[in-house]
Parts: C-alpha cells; sequence; structure tokens
C-alpha cells in the first residue's frame, strides 16, 4: 500500500471507530464481509457482499419491505395490461442523482424515465454481457422491450407473460443509473457509482474497507439517522467475531461452528451474558442446503440410477440432528423438498423426507445394493467451509451400510466442475434470486442449462407445470402449480434437500429498527443508532 493511501486508511479508521466515545460524535454502522467487494456496478452485483453494497447507493422502481410485499420506490405506481405483457410504470419527480462531476459544472441531475430505459438495456448489452443480463434474457419483447414516452413513464414490455417480473425488478441488477457516470468513468465507473439511494462512496480502499456517507437528499420516508457505513473486509470470520466482541463492529451476519456455541444455546437462542451486549435477529431465509445428482454423469448401471436407493439416501439422514448439532439449532430441516420455508406453497408441501433408518434400510435391500460393487460406491464433492455437514451425512450413510467418498474440492473449481457437468453428486446450495418459488423451479427445468440446472434434470410433466406456473397470475393456482412440481422432484429426487437456511444477525445494543427478511438483504431504512 502507498504511503498516501496508507494515511488515508488510519484516518478512516480513526474516523469510523464504533467505540461509545466515537458515537457521541457520529452515528456510523460497521459491518464486516468476509468476501472484498468487487465492483459497485449494479450489473455486477452478482453475489451478496456486492449486492449489499449496492443496495445502499442506489434504487431500483420497486423494493420490498421486510414481509416481501412489492412497494414503489423510484416508481410511485404502476399498471399490468389485460394481456400481461406490458407494464407501465409512473416515475416520481424530484429525485436527484448524488452530486457528481460527470454531471458538469452543476454536478446535479434529476432522474428521469430515460435513465430507466439506459440501467435496464444496459443489462442486456452483448458486449458489456454482465452477469445480470440472464434477467431479461428471453423474457422482453425482441424490438422494444423499454420505452419512455416522456420523463415520467417507463415501459416495460413482455415476449410473453413472466409473472415473477415484478419481483425480478427489485432484484439489485435493476438498480437505476446515469449514463453520464458510464461515460465518464468508462472502466472506473465500478470504482465510481452514482445513484440515488441513502447513502454515497466516501472512500474505497481496494480490500482494506469502504466508507459510505449519508445522502442528506434521499427521497424515500423514513430515512436512518445515520451517518455514515463502513464495510471491512476480514476473511477470517472468527477474528471479526472477536472484533465484535470488542465493540469494534456493530453488526455481524451468519453463525460458524467455531464460535456459534458461545454466542447461542443449543435451541438456537442468544446465550444470557450476550443479551446484554447485543440484539439479534433470525429469519427464514430463501436458501436450500443440499447435495445434487447429476444423473447424466451416472453410468448407465450405477446404483445411483435406481430411484428407491436415492429416496434412501434422504430418509437416512437425521436432519433434525443436523441443524442442532452443527447449526445450533439455527435453520429448518428439509423434509419438504426443494422449496424452503419463507415461501408461500412451503406450508402446502408434504413431508416425504423424515427420518426414518428402518425404511432407507429397506430401500437399500430392495434395490440389491452390493457394498463391495464399485459402480456402489458414492463419492460427494464439496469445499472446505462445507466438510462438517457432509461428514456428517456420510457417516449417516456408513450407518445403512453404504460406501461412501469425500472429495475436496476448491470452491471455485467445485462450480466450475458442476457447471460442465463432470461431477456425480456434489453439495450446493441455491439462494433465492427473488422471493418467488419459480426462482427454487427453474433449478430443473430441462431448457435450463448449469446453472440454474447442475443435475440436468429433465421431465415432461415437471416441464409443462413450470410453462403454465411463469404465466399463471392466480395465487392459488401458482401454489397448485409449485406444490405439483416439487411433488415430482420429492419422486425423482434429483437433489438430496438437507436444511432451509435461516439468517442470523447479531448486532450492538446500540442499533435499532433493523428489520430482517427472507432475502438476507442489509436495509439501513428506518435504522437508528442512539447514543
Amino acid at each position: 500500500m502507498e504511503v498516501r493511501s496508507f494515511y488515508l486508511f488510519v484516518i478512516l479508521l480513526m474516523a469510523c471507530q464504533s467505540s461509545d466515545r466515537d458515537r457521541l460524535n457520529s452515528k456510523v454502522l460497521h459491518y464486516n464481509q468476509p468476501n472484498y467487494i468487487t465492483s459497485l456496478d449494479p450489473a455486477f452485483a452478482k453475489s451478496q457482499n456486492n449486492i449489499w453494497a449496492v443496495d445502499h447507493i442506489y434504487n431500483q422502481l420497486v423494493g420490498l419491505d421486510s414481509s416481501l410485499n412489492l412497494m414503489p420506490e423510484i416508481a410511485s405506481a404502476w399498471q399490468i395490461s389485460d394481456d400481461r405483457k406490458t407494464y407501465t410504470f409512473s416515475i416520481r419527480k424530484g429525485i436527484g442523482f448524488h452530486k457528481n462531476s460527470c454531471f458538469g459544472k452543476d454536478s446535479l441531475r434529476y432522474l428521469n424515465a430515460g435513465d430507466v430505459v439506459y440501467s435496464f438495456s444496459r443489462l442486456i448489452d452483448t458486449i458489456l454481457n454482465p452477469p445480470g443480463s440472464w434477467v431479461f434474457l428471453g423474457k422482453v419483447d425482441a424490438d422494444s422491450p423499454f420505452l419512455a414516452p416522456n420523463d415520467s413513464t417507463f415501459i416495460l414490455k413482455l415476449k410473453e407473460p413472466f409473472a415473477p417480473i415484478m419481483q425480478i425488478l427489485t432484484m439489485q441488477y435493476c438498480s437505476i443509473l446515469p449514463q453520464e457516470a458510464v461515460a465518464y468513468y468508462k472502466d472506473d465507473f465500478r470504482k465510481n457509482p452514482v445513484g440515488t439511494g441513502p447513502f454515497m462512496l466516501k472512500k474505497w480502499i481496494d480490500r482494506s474497507g469502504m466508507f459510505l456517507s449519508r445522502n442528506n437528499s434521499f427521497f424515500l420516508e423514513n430515512q436512518s439517522n445515520l451517518d455514515g457505513i463502513r464495510i471491512s473486509f476480514m476473511e477470517d470470520r472468527s477474528i471479526a467475531y472477536l472484533e465484535l466482541l470488542k465493540g469494534k463492529i456493530d453488526f455481524f451476519s451468519g453463525i460458524n461452528s467455531s464460535f456459534a456455541s458461545q454466542l447461542f444455546d443449543d435451541e438456537g437462542n442468544l446465550r444470557d451474558e450476550s443479551q446484554s451486549k447485543f440484539h439479534v435477529l433470525k429469519n427464514d431465509f430463501l436458501n436450500t442446503e443440499y447435495i445434487g445428482i447429476n444423473l447424466n454423469a451416472v453410468h448407465e448401471n450405477h446404483i445411483l440410477r435406481n430411484a428407491d436407493f436415492r429416496r434412501a439416501l434422504s430418509l437416512s439422514i437425521d436432519k433434525n440432528l443436523l441443524v442442532k448439532t452443527l447449526r445450533n439449532g439455527v435453520g429448518t430441516p428439509a423434509e419438504s423438498g426443494f422449496i424452503p420455508k419463507g415461501l408461500p406453497s412451503f406450508s402446502l408441501q408434504k413431508r416425504k423426507f423424515i427420518f426414518n433408518k428402518s425404511q432407507a434400510v429397506t430401500l437399500v435391500q430392495k434395490a440389491a445394493y452390493d457394498f463391495a460393487n464399485p459402480l456402489h460406491k458414492l463419492t460427494v464433492y464439496t469445499n472446505k467451509d462445507y466438510i462438517d455437514i457432509i461428514t456428517f451425512v456420510a457417516k449417516q450413510w456408513q450407518n445403512i451400510g453404504i460406501n461412501v467418498a469425500i472429495e475436496l474440492l476448491e470452491t471455485a473449481t467445485l462450480r466450475e466442475k458442476m457447471k460442465k457437468g463432470e461431477l456425480m453428486m456434489f453439495r450446493a446450495s441455491w439462494i433465492a434470486d427473488y422471493p418467488d418459488e419459480e426462482s427454487f423451479m427453474n433449478v430443473f427445468y430441462s431448457q435450463n442449462a448449469a446453472p440454474p440446472n447442475y443435475t440436468r434434470f429433465n421431465n415432461t410433466n415437471f416441464d409443462k407445470a413450470y410453462i403454465a406456473c411463469v404465466q399463471e397470475t392466480d395465487p392459488n393456482l401458482r401454489d397448485s402449480l409449485f406444490v405439483m412440481m416439487n411433488d415430482i422432484i420429492m419422486e425423482e429426487n434429483p437433489v438430496i434437500p438437507l436444511f432451509y437456511d435461516q439468517s442470523v444477525w447479531v448486532f450492538s445494543k446500540y442499533i435499532f429498527g433493523l428489520k430482517s427478511n427472507s432475502i438476507n438483504l442489509l436495509s439501513t431504512i428506518g435504522v437508528k443508532e442512539l447514543n
């Protein structure tokens, strides 16, 4: 690090300390991201570390409240045509972009419908080819997908009805930005964001840290009283946890087996000695942890070709014990398929995967399993972060006489091999891109490549139901279709669901107003920090 940068960072650290003394002068929310932020360009907001920061800086046409209900943001209202292919949005007037030299001498410009057209068109730009391009790929009208007949009207035109499109528009990929900023900063736009959100970038010192300052002109009500947000990039979560205990970090997300027992009891409740220091929020998180089976990679005589055997694998896992011992009670055992707890159709699903060792043994015998047969040996691929979970699963399978091995791969290698279809069994997780069951069912639609269809699942009845669900708008009919698709998945077992995740937020006693949600998005709207 250059000397000048070093001193700047020292100043930043001193200015943003979260001690009681500093709270008298400023209100700064300090949290850590174990994975450093790679870009503040919304089109590249692919991972949680980028998504949270982008959400602080930008806005979308529509947003979600803490219960995942749609709410107006940049758009004050919207109308949907009878054929459900044209969406017309009324754009609020008087929303200013953050002051920035890209706008010239005045450094201020107000948002208009043309900015929405530009932002969405950029997402489908084949030259830029951002990771967010899939949100509109194959869904929007090929000739005129985005229109702005005037400054306060934006029109989105779909090729065919697509029921979850409004939920998709809440994603950070769909943030609204000005063309001037991209033209002015070019390749450095990722480090020079210009949005309309509650905070704006103040300092970003590579992998050392980031500081956002308050946007006093933010247009939405219920603004927080925070002066800023400080983001650290400590890769070691144990070190970040110690910083939380010292009061140098205000907010901590997630749990780790190395220190979870210090904070939580076996039921996942905050221990008595921690209750005076911290608040805790737990919420169903739209994430299903699972083991996938790619039948395209399975030899035609392999035991995994047998549906009874695949069902036995799921029934033999005591998922309640897994959640209790390895997750400190955080999470829900996955006993009812792939759609996680937190979505409307979850309560309608049948619990077909309740732990039943004797039934699992019967099914293994029915499948004529042979421990000594090389084609009956299982190998599960995982990364080091989940070795404890896969070791637990392997022991459960060994308890019913199954020959199983574990292979460790680096995370990037694991994902690449899953994408190429080179692995027969693998541990994975699927986190909702947006709060709709379709976000989980598209994992098994045969026309989808990997990702999301890592298992290469192909079922005609499933595909018919999937096509119907993306066009159906009646909630009850959609729920019945989702239950039908989930039943097919549970019958065919291309995946072995392990547990439905929960988010855990532990934060300082000085912080109030935080609301957790099922997409695990850190929103600062309404957050108060007390002196």
